[in-house]
Protein backbone atom coordinates (compact mmCIF):
# COMPACT_ATOMS: atom_id res chain seq x y z
CA UNK A 1 0.00 0.00 0.00
CA UNK A 2 1.24 3.37 -0.59
CA UNK A 3 -0.16 6.98 -0.01
CA UNK A 4 -0.37 8.78 -3.41
CA UNK A 5 -2.04 12.30 -2.26
CA UNK A 6 -4.47 13.78 -0.25
CA UNK A 7 -7.62 15.10 -1.79
CA UNK A 8 -8.51 18.27 0.25
CA UNK A 9 -11.85 20.36 0.68
CA UNK A 10 -13.99 17.03 0.70
CA UNK A 11 -16.96 17.33 2.73
CA UNK A 12 -18.96 14.49 4.46
CA UNK A 13 -22.45 13.81 2.42
CA UNK A 14 -25.27 10.96 2.79
CA UNK A 15 -26.83 9.88 -0.31
CA UNK A 16 -30.23 10.79 -0.37
CA UNK A 17 -30.91 9.01 -3.94
CA UNK A 18 -30.38 9.70 -7.80
CA UNK A 19 -32.26 12.39 -9.52
CA UNK A 20 -30.80 11.54 -12.87
CA UNK A 21 -28.10 10.14 -15.14
CA UNK A 22 -25.56 13.26 -14.11
CA UNK A 23 -27.17 14.39 -10.90
CA UNK A 24 -27.57 12.88 -7.25
CA UNK A 25 -29.61 14.20 -4.08
CA UNK A 26 -27.57 14.38 -1.15
CA UNK A 27 -27.47 15.71 2.64
CA UNK A 28 -24.70 17.95 3.35
CA UNK A 29 -24.72 19.27 7.06
CA UNK A 30 -28.24 18.33 7.50
CA UNK A 31 -29.27 20.57 4.47
CA UNK A 32 -30.86 18.55 1.22
CA UNK A 33 -28.49 19.74 -1.93
CA UNK A 34 -27.41 18.43 -5.49
CA UNK A 35 -24.21 16.62 -6.36
CA UNK A 36 -22.71 16.16 -10.00
CA UNK A 37 -22.23 12.60 -10.84
CA UNK A 38 -19.77 11.64 -13.46
CA UNK A 39 -20.01 8.55 -13.63
CA UNK A 40 -22.38 7.04 -16.04
CA UNK A 41 -22.51 3.68 -14.78
CA UNK A 42 -25.78 2.27 -12.22
CA UNK A 43 -23.52 2.71 -9.15
CA UNK A 44 -26.76 0.35 -7.16
CA UNK A 45 -24.21 -0.74 -4.51
CA UNK A 46 -23.13 2.79 -3.58
CA UNK A 47 -25.77 5.11 -4.59
CA UNK A 48 -27.87 3.65 -1.75
CA UNK A 49 -30.20 6.25 0.58
CA UNK A 50 -28.14 7.23 3.67
CA UNK A 51 -24.36 5.42 2.43
CA UNK A 52 -22.03 8.07 3.55
CA UNK A 53 -20.45 9.76 0.71
CA UNK A 54 -17.55 12.38 0.48
CA UNK A 55 -18.21 15.45 -2.00
CA UNK A 56 -15.97 18.43 -3.32
CA UNK A 57 -17.69 21.83 -3.63
CA UNK A 58 -17.82 23.12 -7.18
CA UNK A 59 -19.72 26.17 -6.39
CA UNK A 60 -22.07 25.88 -9.46
CA UNK A 61 -25.59 27.98 -9.52
CA UNK A 62 -26.95 24.51 -9.46
CA UNK A 63 -25.10 21.98 -8.50
CA UNK A 64 -22.72 23.09 -5.42
CA UNK A 65 -20.86 19.68 -5.24
CA UNK A 66 -19.51 16.56 -7.42
CA UNK A 67 -19.97 13.37 -5.71
CA UNK A 68 -16.14 11.44 -5.45
CA UNK A 69 -16.36 8.80 -3.27
CA UNK A 70 -18.89 6.28 -0.97
CA UNK A 71 -18.11 4.80 1.60
CA UNK A 72 -16.90 0.79 1.26
CA UNK A 73 -15.49 -1.77 3.24
CA UNK A 74 -12.19 -0.88 4.38
CA UNK A 75 -12.67 3.00 2.89
CA UNK A 76 -14.42 4.82 0.28
CA UNK A 77 -14.61 3.62 -3.27
CA UNK A 78 -13.79 6.69 -5.46
CA UNK A 79 -16.95 6.80 -7.97
CA UNK A 80 -15.14 9.71 -9.74
CA UNK A 81 -14.50 9.80 -13.56
CA UNK A 82 -12.24 12.93 -13.17
CA UNK A 83 -10.62 11.72 -9.95
CA UNK A 84 -9.69 8.18 -11.61
CA UNK A 85 -8.15 10.04 -14.35
CA UNK A 86 -6.38 12.33 -11.94
CA UNK A 87 -4.80 9.05 -10.14
CA UNK A 88 -3.96 7.63 -13.47
CA UNK A 89 -2.00 10.40 -14.55
CA UNK A 90 -0.62 10.80 -11.30
CA UNK A 91 0.64 7.05 -11.35
CA UNK A 92 1.60 8.11 -15.31
CA UNK A 93 4.29 10.88 -14.01
CA UNK A 94 5.87 9.23 -11.33
CA UNK A 95 6.53 6.02 -13.85
CA UNK A 96 4.51 3.37 -11.49
CA UNK A 97 2.90 1.70 -14.03
CA UNK A 98 5.50 -0.87 -14.66
CA UNK A 99 3.88 -1.96 -17.84
CA UNK A 100 4.83 0.88 -19.69
CA UNK A 101 8.27 1.92 -20.96
CA UNK A 102 9.89 4.70 -18.54
CA UNK A 103 9.60 8.39 -20.01
CA UNK A 104 5.79 7.53 -20.90
CA UNK A 105 3.53 11.02 -20.48
CA UNK A 106 -0.01 12.36 -21.79
CA UNK A 107 0.74 13.62 -25.01
CA UNK A 108 -3.08 14.56 -25.83
CA UNK A 109 -6.47 13.76 -24.16
CA UNK A 110 -10.20 12.78 -25.44
CA UNK A 111 -8.47 11.98 -29.03
CA UNK A 112 -10.94 11.09 -31.92
CA UNK A 113 -10.45 7.62 -33.42
CA UNK A 114 -13.52 6.14 -35.85
CA UNK A 115 -16.03 8.23 -34.78
CA UNK A 116 -15.34 7.43 -31.16
CA UNK A 117 -13.03 9.18 -28.33
CA UNK A 118 -10.38 7.55 -26.82
CA UNK A 119 -9.69 9.46 -23.26
CA UNK A 120 -5.39 9.50 -24.08
CA UNK A 121 -2.86 9.56 -26.71
CA UNK A 122 0.23 8.83 -24.79
CA UNK A 123 3.73 9.88 -25.58
CA UNK A 124 6.34 7.35 -25.35
CA UNK A 125 9.96 6.03 -25.98
CA UNK A 126 8.72 3.54 -28.63
CA UNK A 127 5.85 5.79 -29.80
CA UNK A 128 2.47 6.86 -29.27
CA UNK A 129 0.22 4.94 -27.72
CA UNK A 130 -3.61 4.77 -26.96
CA UNK A 131 -5.18 4.30 -23.49
CA UNK A 132 -8.84 4.31 -22.71
CA UNK A 133 -9.90 3.99 -19.13
CA UNK A 134 -13.02 2.34 -18.16
CA UNK A 135 -14.27 2.73 -14.57
CA UNK A 136 -14.32 -0.61 -12.75
CA UNK A 137 -16.25 0.10 -9.60
CA UNK A 138 -18.45 -2.77 -9.12
CA UNK A 139 -17.22 -5.70 -6.48
CA UNK A 140 -18.58 -9.26 -7.63
CA UNK A 141 -18.10 -12.64 -6.35
CA UNK A 142 -16.22 -10.83 -2.96
CA UNK A 143 -13.31 -9.55 -4.43
CA UNK A 144 -13.35 -9.07 -7.69
CA UNK A 145 -13.44 -5.30 -9.39
CA UNK A 146 -15.81 -5.33 -12.39
CA UNK A 147 -16.82 -3.63 -15.17
CA UNK A 148 -19.77 -2.55 -16.70
CA UNK A 149 -22.79 -2.75 -14.32
CA UNK A 150 -24.97 -2.12 -16.78
CA UNK A 151 -24.65 -2.83 -21.10
CA UNK A 152 -22.74 -0.06 -22.72
CA UNK A 153 -22.85 0.13 -26.36
CA UNK A 154 -20.61 3.49 -26.07
CA UNK A 155 -17.88 1.63 -24.58
CA UNK A 156 -18.18 -2.06 -26.47
CA UNK A 157 -17.67 0.83 -30.09
CA UNK A 158 -14.81 2.05 -27.90
CA UNK A 159 -12.66 -1.29 -27.44
CA UNK A 160 -13.82 -2.66 -30.85
CA UNK A 161 -12.21 0.57 -32.42
CA UNK A 162 -9.33 0.35 -30.57
CA UNK A 163 -8.97 -3.65 -31.50
CA UNK A 164 -9.78 -2.50 -35.59
CA UNK A 165 -8.23 1.12 -36.08
CA UNK A 166 -5.52 1.71 -33.30
CA UNK A 167 -2.87 -1.47 -33.66
CA UNK A 168 0.14 0.98 -35.18
CA UNK A 169 -0.75 3.14 -31.52
CA UNK A 170 0.00 0.04 -29.30
CA UNK A 171 -3.87 0.09 -28.25
CA UNK A 172 -4.26 -0.45 -24.04
CA UNK A 173 -7.51 -0.67 -21.79
CA UNK A 174 -7.16 -0.20 -18.47
CA UNK A 175 -9.45 -1.08 -15.82
CA UNK A 176 -9.65 1.26 -13.05
CA UNK A 177 -10.91 -0.73 -9.79
CA UNK A 178 -10.75 2.63 -7.45
CA UNK A 179 -12.18 0.64 -4.41
CA UNK A 180 -11.03 -1.40 -1.33
CA UNK A 181 -9.82 -4.50 -0.95
CA UNK A 182 -10.22 -6.23 -4.63
CA UNK A 183 -7.55 -9.12 -5.39
CA UNK A 184 -8.53 -9.19 -9.72
CA UNK A 185 -10.26 -7.71 -12.10
CA UNK A 186 -13.19 -10.03 -14.26
CA UNK A 187 -15.58 -8.42 -16.53
CA UNK A 188 -19.48 -8.63 -15.30
CA UNK A 189 -21.28 -10.33 -18.34
CA UNK A 190 -24.07 -9.93 -16.14
CA UNK A 191 -23.62 -6.10 -17.06
CA UNK A 192 -23.19 -6.50 -20.48
CA UNK A 193 -23.32 -10.22 -22.08
CA UNK A 194 -21.19 -8.69 -24.67
CA UNK A 195 -18.53 -7.60 -22.79
CA UNK A 196 -16.03 -10.87 -22.37
CA UNK A 197 -16.52 -11.03 -26.07
CA UNK A 198 -15.19 -7.93 -26.90
CA UNK A 199 -12.40 -7.95 -24.77
CA UNK A 200 -11.76 -11.55 -25.89
CA UNK A 201 -11.71 -9.82 -29.86
CA UNK A 202 -9.90 -6.85 -29.03
CA UNK A 203 -7.41 -9.09 -27.15
CA UNK A 204 -6.29 -10.89 -29.97
CA UNK A 205 -6.36 -8.26 -32.25
CA UNK A 206 -3.44 -6.94 -29.93
CA UNK A 207 -5.03 -4.69 -27.19
CA UNK A 208 -3.61 -4.50 -23.96
CA UNK A 209 -5.17 -5.04 -21.15
CA UNK A 210 -4.31 -3.68 -17.75
CA UNK A 211 -5.99 -2.68 -14.24
CA UNK A 212 -4.86 -0.67 -11.35
CA UNK A 213 -6.34 -0.44 -7.77
CA UNK A 214 -6.61 2.18 -5.27
CA UNK A 215 -9.10 3.95 -3.19
CA UNK A 216 -9.66 6.97 -0.75
CA UNK A 217 -8.81 6.40 3.16
CA UNK A 218 -11.26 8.03 5.44
CA UNK A 219 -8.41 10.75 6.14
CA UNK A 220 -8.81 11.91 2.21
CA UNK A 221 -5.66 9.96 1.08
CA UNK A 222 -5.48 7.94 -2.33
CA UNK A 223 -3.71 4.78 -1.73
CA UNK A 224 -2.57 2.54 -4.17
CA UNK A 225 -2.83 -1.30 -3.89
CA UNK A 226 -1.77 -2.57 -7.35
CA UNK A 227 -0.84 -0.85 -10.61
CA UNK A 228 -1.18 -4.49 -12.29
CA UNK A 229 -3.78 -6.00 -10.78
CA UNK A 230 -4.57 -9.23 -12.43
CA UNK A 231 -7.42 -9.24 -15.42
CA UNK A 232 -9.02 -12.27 -15.66
CA UNK A 233 -11.37 -13.26 -18.82
CA UNK A 234 -14.41 -15.20 -18.99
CA UNK A 235 -12.98 -18.29 -20.79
Amino acid sequence: MLKLFRLGDLVECRVVSRVNRFVVAVNVRGEHDLAHLTNTGRLLDYLVPGRRGLCAPIGGPRLRYRLVAVEDAGGYAIVDTITQSRVFEHLLSRGLLTWLSPGCGVYRRNFRLGGEVIDYILRCPEGLRLAELKSAVLRIGGSYASYPDCPTARGRRQIRTLADLAQGYRPLVVFIASLPNVSSFRPNRAGDPEIPEVLEYALERGVELRAVSFYLAGDGWVVLASTDLSVELDR
